[in-house]
């Protein structure tokens, strides 16, 4: 996936939003290798999902190891805080990452086989207090980028007690069904019918909209906890709704799960996440609960452009410095350098061109100021500051400082 300058800087002021996001809240960044040993997504993701049954790339290594490139965050933060030790640290343990991954599958508007998100974790703690911070870590950085039209969705999938009976009241419900359900629901049957909930397939959809609901299967904790977290997110003043049919799509969730959606097409889903109490014990740690959420860069980036929020480029340079003979191409690259120094944006000529050539460059690289050297500017040790956008010029020393100078009073 090419991310061109012409829209990188998008990408940059959304992972500066995030990582200030983060820092707020206690977040550290973790960076991930871009594979890891496929047993860990086996184990961690579930065997059952498509990410692991379909998407994953998977190769093997000239040790013979198989591998995988990796088709999302937790599990491989999971292992890592399990290898390094860092399930000792004081606790709660806050973390986030900013990376890309791979899935292969059918490429449409806002799902492709490469993509990037930036995710939260967080380990050790079983409050809803820590299901709430993540929730409104994800909530802060929409505020933070402008963006309105997302909608969170929240959900109780319950725990290891409690889900066993739901498992079972819906195991029931769509095998008298079954021969309405597509061919993949068919084997979620019997391997894990909760993820029939969360089918696209329309005739599966209109199936499950009466199967029974996780929220009246819920033990006495997870009910607790689910009142709680609405409790707080309505003492906070975030809007939500409660969804039975948010499930997630990878087997690891246990308790909360929520969306964020968006109208930007068919792939709504901005971020998602929930609770993952026992995926740390699963992969050979601690029993460490943990709790966090992906959210879609792209998908992001459709909702802030649907919200007329995306950033301005600020890649422009402030000034353009031309030369109008050879004596003056080293002296405007020198000064370039100088107003560089001096926390300007500054360019000059570097494919010799004409001074034509160089002025349309200027222009249709958007400069505020330009600056033309010849042999009379040379000897005279100052020239004409022309403001690019506004109109207007001046005669400024060849002096950073001057040139600053005069460019901020303009400005002002």
């Amino acid at each position: 996936m090419d991310i061109l300058p012409d829209k990188s800087y998008v990408w940059q002021y959304i992972e500066s939003c995030a990582r200030e996001v983060c820092a707020k809240s206690g977040y550290g960044e973790i960076r991930l290798p871009t594979f890891e040993v496929t047993e860990l997504f086996n184990r961690g993701v579930g065997g059952t999902t498509d990410i692991v049954q379909k998407e994953m790339y998977t190769f093997t290594d000239k040790d013979g190891r198989s591998m995988s490139l990796r088709p999302e965050g937790t599990a491989g933060v999971v292992r890592s805080i399990i290898e390094n030790g860092l399930c000792m640290q004081a606790m709660p343990l806050k973390l986030y990452y900013i990376s890309n991954f791979f899935r292969y599958e059918k490429p449409q508007a806002g799902r492709s086989r490469e993509f990037f998100q930036f995710g939260c974790e967080t380990f050790g703690s079983d409050s809803p207090l820590a299901d709430a911070e993540v929730i409104f870590l994800a909530a802060d950085l929409f505020r933070r980028l402008g963006v309105k039209s997302v909608e969170l969705k929240l959900n109780s999938i319950g725990c290891g007690e409690c889900r066993g009976d739901f498992r079972e009241a819906l195991k029931a419900y769509f095998s008298e069904r079954k021969e309405g359900l597509c061919d993949t629901c068919k084997g979620r049957l019997e391997t894990n019918p909760l993820r029939i909930l969360d089918c696209k397939c329309p005739e599966c959809k209109a199936i499950a909209a009466d199967a029974p609901k996780t929220v009246d299967y819920l033990c006495d904790k997870c009910r607790d906890s689910f009142d709680t977290l609405q409790r707080i997110l309505s003492a906070s003043g975030l809007e939500y709704e409660v969804d039975p049919f948010i499930v997630r799509g990878l087997d690891y969730y246990t308790g909360t799960v929520f969306e964020f959606v968006s109208n930007i097409g068919a792939q709504s889903t901005v971020c998602g996440g929930g609770r993952y109490n026992t995926l740390v014990e699963s992969l050979g740690g601690p029993a460490l609960s943990g709790v966090g959420f992906g959210m879609g860069i792209t998908r992001l980036i459709a909702a802030m452009e649907m919200d007329g929020v995306l950033p301005e480029d600020c890649s422009a340079p402030d000034i353009y410095i031309a030369s109008a003979c050879p004596e003056a191409r080293e002296r405007a690259y020198l000064l370039a350098r100088a107003l560089r120094g001096a926390g300007l944006k500054a360019e000059s000529d570097l494919c010799e061109r004409s001074l034509k050539a160089q002025m349309k460059y200027a222009d249709k690289k958007k400069a505020a100021y330009s600056i033309v050297l010849g042999t009379d500017e040379l000897e005279k040790g100052e020239a004409t500051l022309k403001d690019m956008l506004r109109g207007g010029a001046y005669t400024v020393a060849l002096d950073p400082a001057d040139i600053k100078a005069k460019m901020c009073n303009e400005a002002e």
